[in-house]
Parts: C-alpha cells; structure tokens; sequence
C-alpha cells in the first residue's frame, strides 16, 4: 500500500497513534487530527525523525465541533492531490445511565462518534474518487449489540459499521476500499476518558478474556484493508464473539444483558 496523503484522526494517542507509527514511510504526507496540539506536535516531530520520507502535518481540530470539521475539510481539499487514505479512528465514550449522562457530553459523543465520521467521508469522496484511495472506519465489537449503561456508545458504533457497509457497496467498481474495524476492549485512553467521576466500572465477567493490544488491531486491519475485506474483528476470540452476537435472536440478547453486572454510582451505592 503506497499513498500519496493518510490521514488519521484521534491521532495524539491510543489506536490513531499506532495507525500513524505503522504507515509511516508508507505515504508522502501525513495529516495527524486530533484536539491536543501538543502531543500532535510531539508525535510529528517524533514521526519525523524516524520516517524522513513521509512529510508530517500536525492539524488541530476538535471533531466535536463543526466548524471546526468544516475548517479541517476545507484544508484536507487544498493539499495536493494523490491517492489518499482516511482513518475515522476518533471516538468519545461515556460509561452510565443515560438517565444521569450531560446533554453536552451526548452530543459531544454524537458529533465525533457519527456526524465526523460521515463528514469527512463525504467532504473526501470526490478527492478519493479522482485519485483513488480508500477508508478505514473505527467501529467495535460494541456495533453488534446493545449494552445497557453503553447505550450512546454501542449505538453510535453501529452506525460506524452499518454507514461502512453502505458506503462500500455504493463505491462498488470505483477501486476505492472501505474496512469497518471492530475490535473488542483494547487497553488505550479510551476507558479513562469515558468513565464518569463517581461511578466503579466493575469487573465484567470475562472481559479481560476479549482484549486485544492495540498493535495486534493495527496489523489485523491494515491486512484486512489489503485484502479488501469489509470488516475486520482482529483476533479469533473478538470474530467468533462477532458472529455469535450477529447470530443471537434478540429475545435471547435481552435475556443476557439483562443480567449484565451494571455499573456502580460510588456516591450512593446503587446500581446505575
């Protein structure tokens, strides 16, 4: 794989700061998307050094924002033009009822998680359709089902991997790939971020069985996005989960997440 211009948001940590390492020296230009400049800066610096041959661009941007999203489409369009490739890595979570969740933090949530997604998509595909290219979409294992005290989250996660199998099918013939990647827990930022103050994650029963390293994603989707595959569960536990929760009647998904331990309020003790 060979492009001309990667760009990767949520990039200052987690999965986009793997996917930028792993297709450096693999693209002549790399925009790294995310809303701390600073580490942004320090991983293109760092980036730079390494991968001399990749040109490292540093765009602040919050996704939650769409000004800001309009700002950013409207500078991706004016870099020179080559064949492309989009990773849709950003993502917000917010663990607890929605009963108790901020209006703000939803629809921070809906912004980055949905709208930013479809956005940079489109504002991208006629880029992607005279040059070629093609688009990685961050879902998670979460899109296959829905979890109580997750609810935005897993929501959100099925319109990544339902928005990426439309999108592939309607670019069927032009060349340009589209991969849903769908991982289960990956140790990241992104579980201390989306835990509110004052509520205990818990132990889940066998969850520490579903994890996979953050590496081991980032290789299973870029051979997957060699392949041309449509989605990417990245580790044989995370695929066989996959179909089974595909596979599941949803009278017989209810009964199960009806028993789901649930989250914790520290404050009062009761389950929320």
């Amino acid at each position: 794989m060979e492009y001309e211009l990667t760009i990767v948001t949520g990039a200052s940590s987690g999965l986009g700061e793997g996917f930028a390492e792993a297709l450096s020296g693999r693209t002549r230009r790399m925009v790294l998307v995310a809303r701390r400049q600073e580490r942004l800066e320090a991983l293109a610096q760092r980036l730079g050094k390494l991968y001399p041959s990749t040109e490292f661009v540093s765009m602040r941007c919050d996704l939650a924002q769409a000004s800001q999203r309009d700002e950013l489409l409207a500078r991706l369009t004016r870099l020179s033009p080559g064949r492309t490739l989009l990773i849709n890595n950003a993502g917000l979570g917010d663990y607890g009822e929605l009963a108790a969740a901020q209006i703000v933090k939803i629809r921070q949530l809906m912004e980055v998680n949905m709208l930013a997604v479809a956005e940079l998509a489109h504002g991208l595909l006629p880029r992607l359709q005279r040059d070629g290219g093609d688009v990685v979409n961050i879902a998670s294992l979460a899109a296959d089902v829905f979890l109580p005290d997750f609810a935005l989250y897993a929501a959100s996660k099925s319109f990544v991997a339902s928005f990426s199998e439309a999108l592939r099918l309607e670019l069927r013939g032009s060349g340009i790939r589209v991969l849903a990647v769908c991982p289960g827990p990956v140790h990241t930022e992104f579980g201390s971020v989306a835990k509110r103050d004052g509520y205990d994650c818990g132990d889940m029963p066998l969850k520490s069985c579903f994890y996979t390293s953050a590496d081991a994603v980032i290789r299973s989707a870029l051979r997957a996005l060699e392949k041309g595959d449509a989605r990417c569960y990245p580790s044989l536990k995370v695929w066989i989960s996959g179909c089974l929760l595909r596979l599941l009647p949803l009278w017989l998904k209810r009964t199960i997440l009806a028993t789901r331990p649930r989250r914790v309020s520290i404050q009062s003790g009761k389950a929320s």
